[in-house]
């Protein structure tokens, strides 16, 4: 049954397209003014969430149903993998902009309960040919801010979306089109 599973997640990284390009990193402070409520999908905050929502994410952007908790958990441990794979591919490019020693920084990584940030974010980005596009809520509006853009070079319409809560925590934002497919968290601010 392992296997079967192996091969059906191997199919879904195929259909997600993952092939890599050079790096592109823009950082911006857009405001964006959401349809009220706020519309994100709940992630489990098990060290695993950034790369959660990036995998819920894509899915969504891609028009597929939510995947299932376990499948969405296997999916971002792979997709960890992945990026940790293009942090080493991209040593050159990216060694300076890592925390400490870049050998012992990407054997962290691999460990599923370290949380994922800025650098990891970029390399989704890169691994899943997809621009991921960052808000963050506005502590004086009910706005959403722009805080960063990751993959502009793979276009701009229709990013991965995440809400980072500014404690470490990251869901995905839904856009109304996908939110039948999920199961959203509705969120009055």
């Amino acid at each position: 049954m392992k296997k079967n599973r192996r091969k059906s997640m191997e199919v879904e990284w195929d259909s997600l397209n993952l092939a890599i390009q050079p790096q592109t990193m823009k950082l911006f402070s857009h405001h964006f003014q959401p349809p009220s409520p706020i519309l994100f999908t709940g992630i489990p905050g098990d060290g695993r969430c950034l790369f959660r929502s990036v995998i819920h994410g894509a899915w969504l952007r891609s028009g597929k149903q939510s995947p299932s908790e376990s499948c969405q958990k296997d999916l971002a441990d792979e997709l960890r993998d992945k990026v940790v794979d293009e942090f080493i591919k991209r040593r050159a490019d990216t060694e300076w902009f890592l925390e400490g020693d870049f050998d012992n920084y990407v054997v962290q990584m691999r460990q599923p309960h370290i949380w994922g940030g800025e650098p990891e974010l970029l390399m989704c980005s890169h691994v899943l040919q997809t621009p991921i596009t960052v808000y963050m809520r506005d502590k004086n509006t009910v706005t959403l801010k722009i805080i960063s853009e990751y993959g502009q070079e793979y276009g701009k319409e229709n990013p991965i979306k995440v809400l980072y809560h500014g404690y470490g925590h990251y869901e995905v934002l839904m856009s109304p089109e996908n939110s039948a497919s999920s199961k959203p968290r509705w969120k009055k601010r």
